[in-house]
């Protein structure tokens, strides 16, 4: 049986939520890279996934830029990553420069491949969805990564950016 409830206390139990850190290259050809918890597969043919990005984020405005972007499965040991990169803003600093967390060259696209994450999916803007405070970026991927040890994938397992393998 159902109950009406508020939204806000309904959406409490959407845990354990996924995790994806979107990167994308600004105008001056700095990677930033953000923490998202609302992506989706869009397409299985040909492959494409979306992110859901907060309008206000400099994120929006590095997508738009380059038309193109890696979404990374970071790993559960990636926490305090993907907590930083969610926290900060790439319109005051240099999120790789300040904290140190692995790359590697993108093969197809003009981006970067989080190297402990778990996979990377090198994608190209296909379109761009205003949805109320967010725009939904879908993107045809067209290179996929995996990485070559075993790695739990990083969930948000509770409210207030509690992060963790989901068990």
């Amino acid at each position: 049986m159902q109950k009406e409830v508020e939204y806000s206390l309904a959406i409490k139990t959407k845990y354990p939520e996924q995790v994806v850190i979107a990167i994308a290259r600004d105008k001056n050809g700095k990677a930033n890279p953000v923490t998202l918890g609302w992506t989706m597969i869009a397409s299985g043919s040909p492959p494409m996934m979306a992110i859901g990005v907060a309008k206000k984020h400099y994120s929006v405005e590095a997508i738009n830029h380059s038309k193109c972007f890696t979404i990374a499965f970071p790993s559960a040991q990636m926490a305090e990553a993907a907590l930083f990169f969610g926290s900060k803003s790439g319109r005051d600093i240099d999120k790789f420069a300040e904290f140190d967390c692995p790359t590697e060259p993108a093969k197809e696209i003009d981006s970067v491949l989080l190297t402990d994450a778990v996979a990377n999916f090198e994608c190209t803007l296909e379109t761009q969805i205003p949805t109320g405070d967010h725009f939904v970026f879908i993107g045809k991927i067209v290179r996929s990564h995996m990485n070559t040890e075993s790695k739990q994938r990083l969930y948000t397992i509770g409210p207030n950016h509690k992060l963790g393998p989901a068990s």
